[in-house]
């Protein structure tokens, strides 16, 4: 007789959308609403978005309107994620999570926890070293040598969330090849003694597919299609 636990069973397959044309930001907002409320229903498959915005800036709950340096350079949304204002763009990879955590251990730090492990895997396929900061959100490069005047620390990859009935939803958007001067209007999510960065500007030259891939391959590394308990 085997003194081995059950497996826990498997979850149903994410589902994935890909869009090749920039998305308009309400209709984005008006898609995970009404997927979050399908899944919460059971209705609809856990589902991840891969798009791209036209260049707009967000502001989330804790946006502070100090921090809209240039109102007037892009449309601004207000969303129900968290965090303060951030920017979105083309050459930027913005993946839109909808998950129900009540499968995934009802643990919603836990889980931006795991959506930041996602980005950190897939910067790792590109040989880039993501890095949390506990002081700090998002994901972030280091530059040189901590004790070099140059030393610098930018952000590559931003992370929103907001969880309604335990479906969450936004998620991260990857700096591929942004244009960088478009966070100008904005100081990016509260942060003024760092800058940002893009695989591009790193020296990379991924295109948006190969991004895709790898964000899929870390995918079903961190977010293991299983429950996270018997």
């Amino acid at each position: 007789m085997s003194n081995k636990s059950p497996e826990a069973p498997l979850l149903p397959p994410v589902a994935w959308r890909i869009s090749d044309t920039p998305v308009a930001y309400p209709d984005a907002i008006a898609f995970m609403e009404r997927q979050a409320q399908a899944i919460r229903e059971g209705t609809a498959p856990e589902t991840v978005w891969l798009l791209e915005h036209p260049p707009l800036y967000t502001a989330g709950t804790s946006a502070d309107p100090a921090e809209l340096i240039d109102p007037d350079r892009f449309p601004v949304f207000e969303t129900g994620r968290g965090g303060r204002y951030t920017y979105h763009g083309p050459g930027q990879r913005v993946a839109y999570v909808m998950l129900d955590l009540k499968h995934r251990g009802s643990d919603v730090r836990a889980y931006v926890h795991d959506l930041e492990q996602w980005a950190i895997e897939t910067l790792g396929l590109f040989n880039v070293v993501g890095e949390r900061r506990d002081d700090r959100i998002g994901i972030w490069v280091a530059q040189g040598a901590p004790s070099n005047p140059a030393y610098r620390e930018d952000k590559i990859a931003a992370i929103g969330v907001r969880v309604r009935r335990w479906v969450a939803y936004h998620g991260i958007a990857l700096n591929v090849e942004p244009d960088l001067s478009h966070f100008a209007g904005i100081v990016p999510c509260g942060i003024e003694d760092h800058g940002v960065t893009s695989l591009w500007d790193l020296g990379l030259t991924p295109t948006l597919p190969e991004v895709d891939s790898a964000l899929r391959a870390a995918f079903e590394k961190v977010f293991q299609r299983r429950t996270r308990s018997a």
